[in-house]
């Protein structure tokens, strides 16, 4: 086999297992799931405004 036909095929593949990963790391982020956006502290608001 040459050179020229082995390096292509090392780039093909390595071309082909980037998209691959990088599929792969997209479907594993769009699989998370959505956070509840409610806050884990509140504070209780008493009056409007600040005091000076």
């Amino acid at each position: 086999m040459s050179r020229l036909l082995a390096a292509s095929i090392t780039v093909v593949t390595a071309a082909a297992l980037a998209v691959g990963a990088a599929l792969g790391a997209v479907a594993l982020l769009e699989a998370t799931p959505e956070q509840p956006g409610t806050p884990l502290i509140t504070y209780e608001r008493t009056g409007e405004g600040s005091a000076p």
